[in-house]
């Protein structure tokens, strides 16, 4: 639990970091990027609520901003996919300082095998998946990909309080393959909708894991990052599709961002992961009945949606009921000779 003086601290950083982000979002855009939060007003409203959850949540402030513009505001999903990891490459990089910052708990074994797989994924997606698919599909696969988070998230607390680990007890080959294979998984479907790195790490780290969520979501807040900063960089000098409509965009969020992302790391860091996983399962719903409501479906793409949802959903069953460690469980296998503690 942090302290008062360190949250004043924590909001004193913040300060300084947005002063410094607005010093050059005006260096760089001038008038056009006031201009820009004028004419693209719906998207800096958009993006205040987004940059909250990205900050503070496994889920990414992407996952506020695709379904939004791609069913309300009617931009079309390649622009929303850039977009989202443009934002996102400055506002969960603001997010990750300040986790930096307050030293709040990373399992930082993590990173490194999650974070490069994921680079990986999301540029083996951009370049040979993407093409692809087409833009209802895109939707649909979003809709899915939070969905199974939110199934994940009601597993893992259908049973009241249960033991979380502060930190992996072991990080052996099994481990590490796992971590590898779900931020492959994470970084493909980033390349897609422009998030996806950090729920499919966050659903292995805690329902397969059983970390606790106050240490992986700031974990997947940091793998985001990574993983956004490599597919932003990807477009603007890969691909080159960082068109002037999408700086518009941009330019607009970029002062909202840089302050809510923050600020919802901040927040995360003094609510209860009950409260966390309620938020995010109300978040999710909204998006899964826009999805029935708005999008149109056809038969056969409705029941191929199902049923992937449905095989997520008993992934992240086994997940549950499976005891990771069982086979494993010996005072030599753990760190310092200790068994894992409840969070």
């Amino acid at each position: 639990m942090q302290t008062k003086e360190m949250r004043i601290r924590t909001l004193q950083f913040n300060l300084l970091m947005a002063l410094a982000v607005w010093s050059c979002w005006y260096g760089f855009g001038g008038d056009f990027a006031v201009e820009s939060i004028i004419k693209n007003w719906q998207v800096a409203l958009t993006m205040v609520f987004g940059s909250l959850v990205g900050g503070g949540t496994s889920e990414g402030g992407g996952a506020v901003a695709f379904p939004v513009f791609t069913k309300i505001l009617h931009i079309p999903p390649n622009e929303a996919r850039v977009f989202a990891l443009g934002i996102q490459s400055i506002g969960m990089t603001a997010a990750s300082l300040t986790i930096f910052f307050m030293r709040a708990r990373i399992e930082w074994r993590v990173l490194p095998y999650a974070g490069i797989a994921g680079i990986i994924g999301i540029i083996f997606s951009t370049y040979f998946i993407v093409p692809l698919v087409s833009p209802p599909l895109v939707k649909i696969a979003f809709t899915i990909m939070v969905s199974s988070l939110a199934i994940a998230l009601l597993l893992m607390n259908r049973g009241g309080k249960s033991a979380r680990h502060e930190q992996l007890p072991v990080f052996g080959t099994r481990e590490k393959s796992m971590i590898i294979a779900a931020g492959l998984v994470g970084g493909i479907m980033s390349g897609l909708v422009g998030c996806g790195e950090n729920i499919a790490t966050f659903m292995v780290m805690v329902l397969l894991f059983r970390l606790s969520e106050k240490v992986a979501t700031p974990t997947t807040v940091i793998l985001m990052t990574m993983v956004t900063l490599a597919g932003f960089f990807l477009h603007i000098f890969g691909i080159g599709d960082f068109t002037p409509v999408v700086q518009g965009y941009w330019l607009a969020a970029v002062p909202i961002v840089v302050v809510g992302a923050p600020l919802g790391a901040f927040l995360c860091s003094m609510m209860s992961k009950r409260t966390i996983a309620n938020v995010l399962i109300f978040l999710i719903s909204l998006e899964f009945l826009s999805t029935v409501f708005i999008i149109p479906m056809s038969p056969a793409v409705a029941m191929t949606a199902a049923a992937t949802l449905a095989s997520f959903g008993l992934l992240n069953w086994y997940m549950c009921r499976v005891d990771f460690y069982a086979p494993r469980k010996t005072e030599q296998e753990m760190p310092g000779g200790a068994m894992p503690q409840p969070a």
